[in-house]
């Protein structure tokens, strides 16, 4: 299986493949410390620029965030849960850290198959 990554399109010429790549890639949004035992939230959103498809056969089937090799948190989609319109998916995952983090957030896409973000360290205290 092929997995995408975020290319910075600011470095991309044509708006179709900017479109293309910036609507499929999960974003993490999070503090860079945290305190250990405590809830800590975890936004994970794809696109920044662009929306992503909500169609019957286009559409963000899951979410998964990783810290390191071991999956912390998914969640799932079917279609239709934008609307029908195109969005950004988006979703808040609550974890309780025990040790320092290296998050990695995944998102599969029915048509353009699985994408990566890029890796966020996080401190716990």
């Amino acid at each position: 299986m092929k997995i995408n990554r975020y290319v910075d399109i600011s470095t991309i010429e044509r708006e179709a493949k900017k479109d293309y790549i910036d609507r499929h890639s999960p974003f993490i949004h999070c503090e860079d410390t945290a305190k250990e035992g405590e809830k800590f939230t975890v936004k994970v959103k794809l696109g920044n620029e662009y929306t992503h498809p909500d169609d019957f056969d286009h559409y963000i089937a899951n979410v998964q965030l990783w810290n390191r090799e071991t999956l912390l948190a998914e969640a799932t989609f079917t279609p239709g849960t934008l609307g029908n319109k195109p969005g950004h998916v988006e979703v808040d995952f609550n974890i309780v850290p025990s040790r320092d983090m290296k998050l990695l957030a995944t998102a599969y896409c029915t048509k353009h198959g699985l994408w990566h973000s890029d890796e966020k360290e996080v401190a716990v205290k």
